[in-house]
C-alpha cells in the first residue's frame, strides 16, 4: 500500500519556489516523491532548483513565470500539461515585504505589494485550480504569516495582503473542496532566509522577533517542509480550509521571561 503521506505520482507546482522558504518547500515535495515544477521570474534561478529537484531522482520543467501577468501562469500551466499531463499540487509562495510608515506609504507601493502576495496568488489559484477542478482532484497549499495574526510595525500592506491570504484560503476551500480540491495554508514563524539574515542578526527587531518566539531561536527553512508534504499528501485528505501555523510557538506567547 502507499503510504499516506508518500507524494510518489504527484506533479507538484511551486510559484515563487526558487528561494528560501519556496526552495526548501520544492525540494522536500520532491524528496517525498513528487516531480515538481519551481518557478519565478528569473530563470537562472529556475534552472537551478530543476537541477537540484533532477538530482533527488525526480522530473521538473524549466519554465520562468511572473505571477503579476495571468498570461505567464496559463503558459506556466499548459507547459506543465504538455510534459506531465496533469498538476495535483500547487504551492503559493511567492512574496514580498517593505517596511514604510503607514501614514506616508504610496497607494503605489501599496498597491504593488497587495498584487504580488494576494491578487497574484488569486490568479494562480484560478489558473491551476481550474484544472484541478475539472480533474476532480487537487491540492493547494497558499503561504500566509504570522502578519495574517498579529501586527508589525510599519508593515501594513504586507500585514493587509497575508490577512487576505488567510480570508482567500478559506473562501476557496469552501467553494472548490467540493469538486474534490482542498486548500489550506501555512503560516510560517520568523525563518532566517538570505534576505533577512542581516536584519535578524543585526538589528532590534530581529532581537525582539527571537525574544517573541519562545524556542529562542528563528524558524530553518526545511521546518516548514513537513506541514507542506502533509497538505499536499493524502494523509490531508479531510483537512480543509485551514492554515497550519509553524511558527516556534510566537502566536502561542505572552510574557517569555
Amino acid at each position: 500500500m502507499k503510504h499516506p503521506l508518500s507524494l510518489n505520482g504527484r506533479v507538484a507546482v511551486v510559484v515563487g519556489g526558487t528561494s528560501g522558504i519556496g526552495r526548501a518547500i520544492s525540494l522536500g515535495l520532491a524528496e517525498a516523491g513528487a516531480d515538481v515544477v519551481s518557478t519565478g521570474r528569473r530563470s537562472e534561478q529556475v534552472d537551478a532548483v530543476a537541477t537540484e529537484i533532477e538530482a533527488r531522482g525526480r522530473r521538473s520543467l524549466r519554465h520562468s513565470a511572473d505571477q503579476s501577468d495571468r498570461g505567464q501562469i496559463d503558459s506556466l500551466l499548459e507547459a506543465c500539461l504538455r510534459e506531465f499531463g496533469k498538476v495535483d499540487i500547487l504551492c503559493n509562495c511567492a512574496g514580498k515585504i517593505k517596511r514604510s510608515p503607514t501614514l506616508t506609504v504610496s497607494e503605489a507601493e501599496w498597491h504593488d505589494i497587495l498584487d504580488t502576495n494576494l491578487t497574484g496568488m488569486l490568479r494562480c489559484c484560478q489558473v491551476f485550480g481550474g484544472h484541478m477542478i475539472q480533474r476532480k482532484y487537487g491540492r493547494i497549499i497558499n503561504i500566509a504569516s504570522l502578519n495574517s495574526y498579529v501586527a508589525l510595525n510599519e508593515v501594513a500592506a504586507y500585514a493587509a495582503s497575508k490577512a487576505g491570504v488567510l480570508s482567500l484560503t478559506r473562501s476557496l476551500a469552501v467553494e472548490w473542496s467540493r469538486h474534490g480540491v482542498l486548500v489550506n495554508g501555512i503560516a510560517p514563524g520568523v525563518f532566517r532566509t538570505e534576505l533577512n539574515a542581516a536584519l535578524l542578526d543585526g538589528s532590534p527587531r530581529g532581537q525582539e522577533l527571537r525574544m517573541r518566539t519562545p524556542m529562542n531561536r528563528f524558524g530553518k527553512t526545511e521546518e516548514l517542509v513537513g506541514a507542506a508534504i502533509y497538505l499536499a499528501s493524502d494523509a490531508a485528505s479531510f483537512t480543509n480550509g485551514h492554515t497550519i501555523v509553524v511558527d516556534g510557538g510566537f502566536l502561542a506567547s505572552g510574557v517569555n521571561q
